[in-house]
């Protein structure tokens, strides 16, 4: 199988399984809506994790599935592994950092390829 569809898949499945994660944590606090504003509320990291993914994942699987749909050189394809990791990497540090307000190296390093890997694979489309 195409690793771009592999990690196209794996950002569907964090980003649904942040969803769920949601739910899940509603149901269990009793909260139908919205989430403390605390760095420490385990609802509104697991928020900011699902909404950030949701802001990156879609434009990162539409690039990726670009990508699968042709012969990709190999510094595409480790791009697009690098940008799934750092994915994960980003959604670990939201929700199991000390808190949101403090910087955790899951998260920076997270941010950090995020951007990066985002950049490059935007210039490989136009180089392609």
């Amino acid at each position: 199988m195409n690793v771009a569809i592999i990690c196209t898949a794996l950002l569907g499945l964090l980003l649904f399984g942040l969803g769920f994660y949601v739910s899940i944590l509603r149901g269990r606090f009793r909260r139908g809506i919205g989430h403390d504003l605390g760095p420490t509320d385990p609802i509104h990291r697991a928020v900011r994790a699902h909404a950030n993914t949701a802001e990156y994942a879609p434009f990162f699987a539409a690039m990726f599935l670009w990508f699968a749909t042709r012969p990709a050189p190999g510094w595409i394809i480790a791009t697009i592994v690098v940008a799934t990791i750092a994915r994960f990497s980003l959604a670990a540090g939201l929700l199991w950092g000390k808190s949101l307000n403090r910087p955790n190296p899951a998260r920076f390093a997270g941010a950090l390829f995020t951007y990066l890997s985002g950049l490059v694979l935007a210039v490989g489309l136009v180089v392609a």
